[in-house]
């Protein structure tokens, strides 16, 4: 499918993912419609080109803010609130995520779109035994991030099926990159280490996965280009690197990376609430769902080299 002309509604545009993505289509010919809050802080991260469409306004008033685009091929939903470390275990705070959220299916709907696409997590599937996080399985969230997501994906699939709308819904695992959160464990190393800093850390014996921004964020587009054999389906797909292993062998080659400045100090650092659990995504699903195109173009090595490079410039 080409994207040239294809009306894109994007919300979370300013927002790590979202903004990435938006990139992709603009350069791909789409006339994208972003929907921002006019308090939004990150306003000024939004691309100026003639096909990018601003419309402004709250998740919770998506009906009416994106009425006057008329109608729409596909809706990236990327916005989600509350995901720092303060509020991503608050009920409230991520029941509300749901609620708005809610209001952009609807908003979908009212467009025409064809295909509604958000962003789930990793973090949905909780506590996998063995790790291996497949999209069959079923999910155990443990914080209330997780389980918002997860109810958000139950609902979204029911209301999608009655309308015959496309739906995919995006389990994203670690993506680093320019951007990312400054307390992950990547952004951490990259800033801290070449300062010659002692960077706290976990055992890191459990195995990890990581994807670059760059990476992900064509992942998206290119399952939308290939939607239209799926069409009226509903899909979960893991959007994850084939690269998973120990998470001290990805830790160590960014501290060679970084000419072994600064010093690591394993099992030090007080892990999150569901532990040091290994992920192993599957990766099947975003080959099949993009008739086995899909492919990465970055390295785990020249996606941290690109990070050093723009703080270093």
């Amino acid at each position: 499918m080409e994207l040239t002309g294809k009306k894109m509604v994007v919300t979370g545009a300013t927002g790590f993912i979202g903004r990435h993505v938006v990139r992709i289509l603009l350069d791909q010919g789409s006339e994208v419609y972003v929907l921002v809050r006019e308090t939004s802080p990150h306003r000024e991260l939004l691309p100026v080109d003639e096909h990018l469409h601003v419309m402004t306004g709250s998740l919770t008033e998506a009906v009416s803010c994106l009425e006057p685009v008329g109608s729409a091929d596909g809706f990236l939903h990327f916005a989600w609130g509350g995901v720092n470390r303060e509020e991503i275990d608050s009920p409230a705070v991520q029941a509300a995520n749901v609620e708005a959220s809610l209001v952009c299916l609807e908003a979908a709907r009212r467009l025409k779109c064809q295909i509604f696409m958000d962003a789930g997590s990793r973090v949905e599937y909780g506590i996998q035994p063995d790790g291996i996080m497949e999209e069959s399985r079923e999910c155990h969230p443990v914080n209330e991030y997780g389980k918002a997501k997860l109810a958000f994906y139950k609902r979204a699939r029911e209301l999608c099926g009655q309308w015959k709308m496309t739906y995919y819904h995006l389990r994203f695992f670690s993506v680093y990159g320019q951007g990312d959160h400054p307390w992950s464990i990547i952004s951490t190393l990259v800033r801290e280490l070449p300062k010659e800093k002692t960077v706290s850390l976990s055992a890191c014996r459990h195995r990890w996965n990581f994807m670059e921004i760059s990476d992900a964020a064509r992942a998206v587009v290119e399952l939308y280009r290939f939607s239209h054999g799926w069409d009226g389906e509903c899909h979960v797909i893991n959007v994850a690197s084939t690269d998973t292993r120990e998470l001290r062998s990805f830790v160590e080659e960014i501290y060679g990376l970084c000419e072994r400045k600064g010093h690591l100090e394993y099992g030090t650092f007080v892990q999150a609430k569901e532990g040091a659990l290994s992920i192993c995504p599957a990766v099947e699903k975003l080959q099949e769902l993009t008739q086995g195109t899909w492919v990465e173009k970055m390295t785990f090595a020249q996606g941290i080299g690109r990070m050093l490079d723009n703080k270093n410039t």
